[in-house]
């Protein structure tokens, strides 16, 4: 699930880059779901590996390649740096309503299929953490914090000169995020309030349908 969330993510990002005239995700192709060109070996195997021993299992935290795009290829600016900016979190909010659909049709199943209760609570298991790492992935993108998505929706949001001084902070990199995640986690537990508020909702909405006396943690 979380697999398939990060790569549908980039793939977003990708796909909406080139209708919106930049080829270069393209070229290099990453306009796939196939998992393995959106796979870098730092972010998405040796930093959460060593984040996850390192804190006795605690927590951990990586991501998928960001996909490469270079802005001056699109046909209009503004409205192809929003729409590449939101592809992605819109996509993972879509897939955790996608798989709280699903959730609810194998409950349905269930009710006319008994014998296959066991199959179809492991598959609804499955469903309940797509639907909670989606939205992780979606509210957390949304945090206004470069190079995260959200700063680019809200670069567009703020006056010209400061959108200049706000996209600077970009040449820090990963920095900013870094300090966030590990030096002030009580923040990012409110910045991802909105994640757990919408889990909150789906979670209630689909728990008729649950077929085994817990279907997961929501």
């Amino acid at each position: 699930m979380l697999v398939f969330g990060m790569v549908a993510h980039e793939y977003a990002h990708a796909a909406v880059a080139l209708q919106q005239g930049d080829d270069t995700a393209y070229a290099l192709g990453r306009v796939t779901l196939n998992p393995i060109p959106h796979i870098d070996p730092w972010m998405s195997i040796l930093m959460p590996a060593l984040i996850f021993f390192g804190s006795g299992g605690r927590y951990t935290f990586g991501g998928a390649r960001p996909v490469p795009v270079n802005s001056r290829k699109f046909r209009n600016f503004r409205r192809g740096d929003i729409l590449v900016s939101a592809a992605g979190v819109t996509t993972n909010f879509l897939l955790a309503l996608v798989w709280a659909l699903v959730f609810v049709v194998l409950g349905l199943f269930a009710r006319s299929l008994p014998d296959a209760a066991s199959v179809l609570d492991t598959a609804q298991r499955m469903m309940v953490h797509g639907i909670w790492l989606n939205l992780l992935l979606c509210f957390f993108n949304l945090i206004p914090l470069p190079p995260l998505d959200g700063s680019h929706l809200l670069y567009h949001a703020l006056p010209p000169k400061a959108g200049t001084w706000y996209r600077g902070l970009q040449r820090f990199g990963y920095l900013p995020l870094f300090a966030l995640l590990f030096l002030f986690r009580p923040v990012m537990s409110v910045l991802l309030t909105p994640a757990i508020k919408m889990m909150s909702l789906l979670g209630g909405l689909i728990a008729p349908y649950q077929v085994g006396p817990i279907a997961g943690a929501y």
